[in-house]
Protein backbone atom coordinates (compact mmCIF):
# COMPACT_ATOMS: atom_id res chain seq x y z
CA UNK A 1 0.00 0.00 0.00
CA UNK A 2 1.18 3.12 -0.80
CA UNK A 3 0.37 6.14 1.96
CA UNK A 4 0.46 9.52 2.11
CA UNK A 5 0.43 11.74 5.39
CA UNK A 6 -0.29 15.03 5.52
CA UNK A 7 1.93 15.92 8.53
CA UNK A 8 3.69 12.85 9.85
CA UNK A 9 6.45 14.64 12.05
CA UNK A 10 4.67 14.56 16.10
CA UNK A 11 2.44 12.89 17.82
CA UNK A 12 -0.62 11.32 15.54
CA UNK A 13 1.29 11.71 12.41
CA UNK A 14 4.12 10.31 13.77
CA UNK A 15 2.02 7.25 15.19
CA UNK A 16 0.49 6.39 11.72
CA UNK A 17 4.05 6.60 10.44
CA UNK A 18 5.37 3.58 12.84
CA UNK A 19 2.32 1.55 12.11
CA UNK A 20 2.49 2.03 8.23
CA UNK A 21 6.21 1.18 8.18
CA UNK A 22 5.60 -2.10 10.37
CA UNK A 23 3.34 -2.73 7.76
CA UNK A 24 5.95 -2.74 5.04
CA UNK A 25 3.62 0.29 3.63
CA UNK A 26 5.62 2.89 1.23
CA UNK A 27 5.42 6.12 2.87
CA UNK A 28 4.88 9.53 1.82
CA UNK A 29 5.10 12.51 4.38
CA UNK A 30 3.91 16.03 3.36
CA UNK A 31 4.30 19.08 5.91
CA UNK A 32 6.22 22.19 6.41
CA UNK A 33 10.05 20.55 6.80
CA UNK A 34 10.01 22.38 10.30
CA UNK A 35 11.06 19.28 11.59
CA UNK A 36 13.24 16.47 11.21
CA UNK A 37 10.64 13.87 8.60
CA UNK A 38 10.85 10.26 10.22
CA UNK A 39 13.49 7.66 9.16
CA UNK A 40 12.71 5.32 6.09
CA UNK A 41 9.70 7.77 4.52
CA UNK A 42 9.55 9.96 1.12
CA UNK A 43 9.79 13.50 2.48
CA UNK A 44 7.16 16.19 0.32
CA UNK A 45 8.21 19.76 1.90
CA UNK A 46 5.16 22.50 1.54
CA UNK A 47 2.85 24.87 3.41
CA UNK A 48 -0.52 24.10 2.84
CA UNK A 49 -1.59 27.66 4.20
CA UNK A 50 0.62 28.93 1.42
CA UNK A 51 -0.63 30.67 -2.17
CA UNK A 52 0.87 27.49 -4.34
CA UNK A 53 1.60 25.59 -1.08
CA UNK A 54 0.82 22.11 -2.75
CA UNK A 55 3.17 22.24 -5.42
CA UNK A 56 4.96 19.01 -4.12
CA UNK A 57 2.35 17.12 -4.20
CA UNK A 58 1.16 18.53 -7.23
CA UNK A 59 4.39 17.24 -8.77
CA UNK A 60 4.56 13.74 -7.51
CA UNK A 61 5.29 11.52 -10.30
CA UNK A 62 2.77 8.95 -8.37
CA UNK A 63 -0.50 8.32 -6.53
CA UNK A 64 -1.44 7.15 -3.47
CA UNK A 65 -4.17 4.63 -2.10
CA UNK A 66 -4.09 5.92 0.78
CA UNK A 67 -4.37 9.78 2.32
CA UNK A 68 -4.32 10.65 5.96
CA UNK A 69 -4.96 14.01 7.42
CA UNK A 70 -4.58 15.01 10.45
CA UNK A 71 -5.05 18.60 10.12
CA UNK A 72 -7.09 20.50 13.16
CA UNK A 73 -7.12 24.13 11.70
CA UNK A 74 -9.06 26.33 9.00
CA UNK A 75 -10.91 23.57 6.99
CA UNK A 76 -9.90 25.51 3.58
CA UNK A 77 -6.72 23.99 3.98
CA UNK A 78 -8.07 20.17 4.22
CA UNK A 79 -10.63 21.34 0.94
CA UNK A 80 -7.67 22.38 -0.67
CA UNK A 81 -5.55 19.37 -0.08
CA UNK A 82 -8.29 16.68 -0.58
CA UNK A 83 -9.34 18.50 -4.26
CA UNK A 84 -5.86 18.28 -5.30
CA UNK A 85 -5.91 14.71 -4.17
CA UNK A 86 -9.17 13.41 -4.96
CA UNK A 87 -7.85 11.80 -8.46
CA UNK A 88 -4.90 10.84 -7.48
CA UNK A 89 -5.64 8.86 -3.97
CA UNK A 90 -8.18 6.27 -3.45
CA UNK A 91 -9.30 6.92 0.00
CA UNK A 92 -9.04 10.04 2.26
CA UNK A 93 -9.10 9.55 6.06
CA UNK A 94 -9.36 12.33 7.53
CA UNK A 95 -8.39 12.39 11.68
CA UNK A 96 -11.28 14.58 13.18
CA UNK A 97 -12.17 14.86 17.00
CA UNK A 98 -15.29 13.42 19.03
CA UNK A 99 -15.77 17.11 20.15
CA UNK A 100 -17.36 17.62 16.57
CA UNK A 101 -20.95 16.80 18.44
CA UNK A 102 -23.49 19.52 19.81
CA UNK A 103 -22.06 20.84 23.32
CA UNK A 104 -22.71 18.95 25.71
CA UNK A 105 -22.65 15.65 24.24
CA UNK A 106 -25.20 13.60 26.23
CA UNK A 107 -23.43 9.96 27.88
CA UNK A 108 -23.52 7.12 24.96
CA UNK A 109 -23.30 9.23 22.09
CA UNK A 110 -22.95 7.46 18.52
CA UNK A 111 -21.85 8.26 15.72
CA UNK A 112 -25.56 9.81 14.84
CA UNK A 113 -25.48 12.37 17.94
CA UNK A 114 -26.40 16.11 16.90
CA UNK A 115 -23.02 17.83 15.45
CA UNK A 116 -22.09 21.50 15.41
CA UNK A 117 -22.11 23.51 12.52
CA UNK A 118 -19.07 23.74 10.16
CA UNK A 119 -18.22 24.54 6.45
CA UNK A 120 -14.95 23.28 3.94
CA UNK A 121 -14.37 26.66 3.03
CA UNK A 122 -14.06 28.21 6.62
CA UNK A 123 -10.99 29.88 7.18
CA UNK A 124 -10.93 30.90 10.98
CA UNK A 125 -13.56 29.06 13.55
CA UNK A 126 -12.92 27.23 16.61
CA UNK A 127 -11.79 23.85 17.26
CA UNK A 128 -14.82 21.89 17.11
CA UNK A 129 -15.92 23.89 13.89
CA UNK A 130 -13.23 23.59 11.97
CA UNK A 131 -12.79 20.14 12.49
CA UNK A 132 -16.81 19.80 11.69
CA UNK A 133 -15.46 21.84 8.17
CA UNK A 134 -12.60 18.97 7.59
CA UNK A 135 -14.65 16.47 7.66
CA UNK A 136 -17.65 18.24 5.13
CA UNK A 137 -13.98 19.36 2.91
CA UNK A 138 -13.12 15.65 2.88
CA UNK A 139 -16.10 14.07 2.17
CA UNK A 140 -17.27 17.06 -0.65
CA UNK A 141 -13.36 16.23 -2.51
CA UNK A 142 -13.14 12.05 -2.04
CA UNK A 143 -17.39 11.51 -1.85
CA UNK A 144 -18.91 9.43 0.98
CA UNK A 145 -17.56 6.23 -0.01
CA UNK A 146 -13.51 7.21 -0.57
CA UNK A 147 -13.91 9.09 2.84
CA UNK A 148 -12.77 7.84 6.10
CA UNK A 149 -13.62 10.14 9.30
CA UNK A 150 -11.86 9.29 12.64
CA UNK A 151 -13.48 10.95 15.63
CA UNK A 152 -10.76 10.83 18.00
CA UNK A 153 -11.58 10.94 21.76
CA UNK A 154 -8.44 11.96 24.55
CA UNK A 155 -5.40 10.79 22.68
CA UNK A 156 -2.68 9.28 24.57
CA UNK A 157 1.05 7.53 23.87
CA UNK A 158 4.82 8.60 23.18
CA UNK A 159 5.29 11.84 21.26
CA UNK A 160 2.02 13.94 23.10
CA UNK A 161 2.56 17.07 22.44
CA UNK A 162 -0.53 18.35 23.99
CA UNK A 163 1.15 17.47 27.69
CA UNK A 164 -1.74 16.13 29.44
CA UNK A 165 -0.17 12.59 30.34
CA UNK A 166 3.60 13.94 30.53
CA UNK A 167 2.34 16.70 32.53
CA UNK A 168 1.66 14.29 35.30
CA UNK A 169 4.60 11.87 34.81
CA UNK A 170 6.74 14.96 34.79
CA UNK A 171 4.86 15.92 38.05
CA UNK A 172 4.71 12.39 39.45
CA UNK A 173 8.54 11.83 38.24
CA UNK A 174 9.84 14.35 41.53
CA UNK A 175 8.39 12.01 44.06
CA UNK A 176 7.27 13.09 47.00
CA UNK A 177 3.49 13.83 48.18
CA UNK A 178 1.59 14.36 44.86
CA UNK A 179 -1.87 15.79 45.44
CA UNK A 180 -4.26 14.28 43.43
CA UNK A 181 -7.94 14.87 42.77
CA UNK A 182 -10.63 12.68 43.43
CA UNK A 183 -12.38 10.80 43.00
CA UNK A 184 -9.34 7.85 42.20
CA UNK A 185 -12.70 6.01 40.65
CA UNK A 186 -13.47 8.48 38.36
CA UNK A 187 -13.96 6.48 34.90
CA UNK A 188 -10.59 7.90 32.03
CA UNK A 189 -11.66 7.02 28.52
CA UNK A 190 -9.28 7.48 25.75
CA UNK A 191 -7.16 5.91 23.29
CA UNK A 192 -3.41 5.02 22.33
CA UNK A 193 -2.31 7.33 19.35
CA UNK A 194 -0.89 4.31 17.94
CA UNK A 195 -3.67 2.07 18.42
CA UNK A 196 -5.65 4.93 17.05
CA UNK A 197 -3.43 4.47 13.78
CA UNK A 198 -3.22 1.24 13.64
CA UNK A 199 -7.50 0.80 13.17
CA UNK A 200 -7.15 3.72 10.56
CA UNK A 201 -5.03 2.01 8.05
CA UNK A 202 -6.76 -1.22 8.58
CA UNK A 203 -10.18 0.47 8.12
CA UNK A 204 -9.07 2.59 5.13
CA UNK A 205 -7.49 -0.78 3.55
CA UNK A 206 -10.76 -2.77 4.29
CA UNK A 207 -12.81 0.02 2.49
CA UNK A 208 -14.52 1.30 5.66
CA UNK A 209 -15.98 4.48 5.11
CA UNK A 210 -18.49 7.32 7.25
CA UNK A 211 -17.60 8.56 10.58
CA UNK A 212 -16.19 6.29 13.51
CA UNK A 213 -15.78 7.03 17.02
CA UNK A 214 -12.28 6.61 17.87
CA UNK A 215 -11.27 5.88 21.50
CA UNK A 216 -11.20 3.10 24.01
CA UNK A 217 -14.40 1.61 25.64
CA UNK A 218 -15.67 3.25 28.38
CA UNK A 219 -14.98 1.96 31.97
CA UNK A 220 -11.30 0.73 30.64
CA UNK A 221 -9.47 2.64 33.05
CA UNK A 222 -9.94 5.00 36.18
CA UNK A 223 -8.79 8.14 37.20
CA UNK A 224 -6.47 6.47 40.04
CA UNK A 225 -5.19 3.62 37.57
CA UNK A 226 -3.61 6.45 35.49
CA UNK A 227 -1.93 8.07 38.21
CA UNK A 228 -0.84 4.86 39.96
CA UNK A 229 0.69 3.59 36.35
CA UNK A 230 2.81 7.18 36.74
CA UNK A 231 4.04 6.32 39.99
CA UNK A 232 4.88 2.77 38.42
CA UNK A 233 6.55 4.14 35.16
CA UNK A 234 8.44 7.24 36.47
CA UNK A 235 9.86 4.93 39.99
CA UNK A 236 9.48 7.90 41.79
CA UNK A 237 7.92 6.48 44.62
CA UNK A 238 5.40 9.51 45.31
CA UNK A 239 2.83 9.11 47.21
CA UNK A 240 -0.46 10.19 46.06
CA UNK A 241 -2.57 12.03 48.36
CA UNK A 242 -6.35 12.31 47.08
CA UNK A 243 -8.33 15.43 47.69
CA UNK A 244 -12.08 15.56 47.57
CA UNK A 245 -13.37 16.52 44.54
CA UNK A 246 -15.39 19.50 45.98
CA UNK A 247 -12.44 21.32 47.79
CA UNK A 248 -10.56 21.27 44.39
CA UNK A 249 -13.53 23.19 42.38
CA UNK A 250 -13.95 25.37 45.46
CA UNK A 251 -10.31 26.49 45.18
CA UNK A 252 -11.07 27.66 41.44
CA UNK A 253 -8.66 24.94 40.29
CA UNK A 254 -10.78 23.71 36.51
CA UNK A 255 -11.08 20.43 35.67
CA UNK A 256 -9.30 19.43 32.58
CA UNK A 257 -7.32 22.13 31.75
CA UNK A 258 -5.45 23.09 34.96
CA UNK A 259 -5.63 19.38 36.28
CA UNK A 260 -5.18 17.58 32.27
CA UNK A 261 -7.53 14.32 32.27
CA UNK A 262 -9.48 15.27 35.58
CA UNK A 263 -12.93 15.05 35.07
CA UNK A 264 -14.97 15.17 38.68
CA UNK A 265 -18.59 13.99 38.84
CA UNK A 266 -20.01 17.42 39.09
CA UNK A 267 -18.69 18.22 36.19
CA UNK A 268 -21.55 16.26 34.27
CA UNK A 269 -21.10 17.63 30.54
CA UNK A 270 -17.35 17.33 30.45
CA UNK A 271 -17.88 13.41 31.88
CA UNK A 272 -20.78 12.79 29.16
CA UNK A 273 -18.65 14.40 26.44
CA UNK A 274 -15.05 12.87 27.18
CA UNK A 275 -15.48 9.69 28.74
CA UNK A 276 -18.42 7.78 27.52
CA UNK A 277 -18.48 8.13 24.10
CA UNK A 278 -20.12 4.74 22.33
CA UNK A 279 -17.22 2.95 20.27
CA UNK A 280 -19.51 0.07 19.34
CA UNK A 281 -19.17 0.75 15.41
CA UNK A 282 -15.02 0.77 16.33
CA UNK A 283 -15.31 -1.86 18.25
CA UNK A 284 -17.07 -4.17 15.74
CA UNK A 285 -14.50 -3.26 12.57
CA UNK A 286 -11.34 -4.21 14.98
CA UNK A 287 -9.98 -1.73 17.49
CA UNK A 288 -7.64 -3.13 19.82
CA UNK A 289 -6.25 -0.67 22.67
CA UNK A 290 -3.18 -2.02 24.38
CA UNK A 291 -2.96 -1.83 28.34
CA UNK A 292 -2.75 1.38 30.46
CA UNK A 293 0.69 0.68 31.61
CA UNK A 294 2.05 0.07 27.92
CA UNK A 295 0.95 3.63 26.90
CA UNK A 296 2.48 4.92 30.29
CA UNK A 297 5.73 3.55 30.38
CA UNK A 298 6.02 4.18 26.39
CA UNK A 299 5.20 8.13 26.99
CA UNK A 300 7.56 7.78 30.16
CA UNK A 301 10.51 6.52 28.30
CA UNK A 302 10.24 9.24 24.89
CA UNK A 303 9.66 11.96 27.39
CA UNK A 304 12.65 11.21 29.09
CA UNK A 305 14.51 11.46 25.72
CA UNK A 306 13.26 15.01 25.23
CA UNK A 307 14.21 16.13 28.97
CA UNK A 308 11.26 15.03 31.15
CA UNK A 309 9.20 17.50 30.42
CA UNK A 310 6.22 19.00 27.48
CA UNK A 311 4.36 21.83 28.19
CA UNK A 312 1.35 22.06 25.08
CA UNK A 313 0.79 25.04 23.33
CA UNK A 314 -2.24 26.07 25.03
CA UNK A 315 -0.58 25.96 27.97
CA UNK A 316 -2.17 22.66 29.48
CA UNK A 317 -1.51 22.25 33.11
CA UNK A 318 -1.73 23.93 36.53
CA UNK A 319 -0.70 27.58 36.12
CA UNK A 320 1.84 29.29 38.43
CA UNK A 321 -0.85 31.22 39.92
CA UNK A 322 -3.02 28.22 41.27
CA UNK A 323 0.18 26.36 42.41
CA UNK A 324 0.46 27.73 45.42
CA UNK A 325 -3.29 26.80 46.39
CA UNK A 326 -3.05 23.43 44.98
CA UNK A 327 -0.19 22.55 47.38
CA UNK A 328 -2.12 23.55 50.36
CA UNK A 329 -5.30 21.31 49.57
Amino acid sequence: MRLLILGGTEFVGRAFVGSALARGWDVTVFNRGTRPAPEGVTALVGDRTAADGLAALASAPDGWDVVVDTWADAPVAVRDAARLLAERAGRYAYVSSCSVYAWPAPPGSDETAPLVEGAPDARDVPYAEAKRGGELAAVDAFGAERSLLVRAGLLLGPFENVGRLPWWLARIARGGQVTAPGPADASVQYVDARDLAEWTLSAAQAGLSGPYNLVGPPGAATFGEVLDACVAATGSGAELRWVAPERVLEAGIEPWTDLPLWVPPQASDLVGALYSLDVGRARATGLECRPLAETVVDTWEWLRTVGGEVRGERGTGLPAEKEEVWRGL
